[in-house]
């Protein structure tokens, strides 16, 4: 009898804990709900860079409306943060609440390095990523540069280092393409076609390199080294475009001269 009894007093005492538990848990929800608590100001901040170039409040706006829970306690800034990451030129988003009723976005932006493939940029990390071209400043000249899926990162760094070699000629590089068997084409700023070949150390389809093919940058160089000279000897006479793939030396062709294609030996 006395075992049922505090049985009871025991159920009793629980169920009184729970209504208590269930009342302060109402009240914090509804004070937690109350106007007071509501986002009233979204602060927008560069993550790294002084200033937002392609980011505005307005764009920001049009990704959250309607998306999100406007409470200070309530809001998901996990989910902000992914909404926010999906709009153009984001790279990366930080999201956090100041009390008491502020949401605080720093935004990392895209830095656009080159346009990639047709309809795509790539970034400075060699990531690709879709945003509006026209958004560009006008005096922005971007190379183009062109790869197979997943190869970003190989290009973008093929890319700067044919960009340190032909610096010091007083020439950049236009477009670059890395073909479907990982072949290199390069356009360089006067208009050169340069045909490099595949590259022994990058070489997906043959990782450890065909017999007697030179490096990527071997190639290159050899042809840089001759530049200077090459140049004197043609005097007024332009290149259009050279063949690097010879393991001996490099084939030029000349680019027209009063109606007439030349081509010169290999030198």
């Amino acid at each position: 009898m006395f075992a049922e009894a505090r049985l009871t007093n025991l159920i009793a005492n629980l169920l009184a804990l729970l209504a208590v538990l269930a009342i302060v848990a109402g009240a914090v929800s509804w004070v937690v709900r109350r106007p007071y608590f509501a986002i009233k100001k979204i602060e927008i901040a560069p993550l790294a860079s002084p200033s937002l170039q392609y980011i505005t409040p307005l764009s920001l706006q049009t990704a959250l409306a309607g998306r999100v829970e406007g409470n200070f306690f309530l809001v998901n800034l996990n989910q902000v943060r992914k909404l926010i990451e999906s709009t153009p030129w984001v790279r990366h988003v930080a999201v956090q609440r100041i009390w008491p009723s502020t949401l605080r976005i720093r935004i990392e932006e895209e830095q656009p390095l080159a346009y990639w493939n047709e309809n795509q940029m790539i970034n400075t990390w060699g990531e690709a990523f879709t945003a509006n071209r026209g958004e560009l400043p006008d005096d922005l000249k971007l190379p183009q540069l062109n790869g197979p899926d997943s190869s970003e990162r190989l290009v973008v760094q093929r890319y700067a280092e044919i960009v340190r070699w032909f610096a010091p000629l007083g020439l950049s590089v236009r477009e670059a393409t890395l073909t479907p068997r990982y072949a290199w084409e390069v356009t360089l700023s006067d208009g050169v076609h340069l045909t490099l070949g595949r590259d022994p150390a990058a070489d997906v389809a043959d990782p450890h390199g065909r017999s007697g093919a030179l490096p990527f940058a071997t190639r290159i160089e050899r042809f840089v080294q001759a530049w200077p000279d090459l140049t004197r000897r043609l005097g007024t006479r332009l290149i259009a475009s050279a063949d690097l793939r010879y393991p001996n030396g490099f084939a030029i062709t000349l680019a027209p001269e009063n109606n007439a294609t030349k081509s010169s030996p290999k030198p």
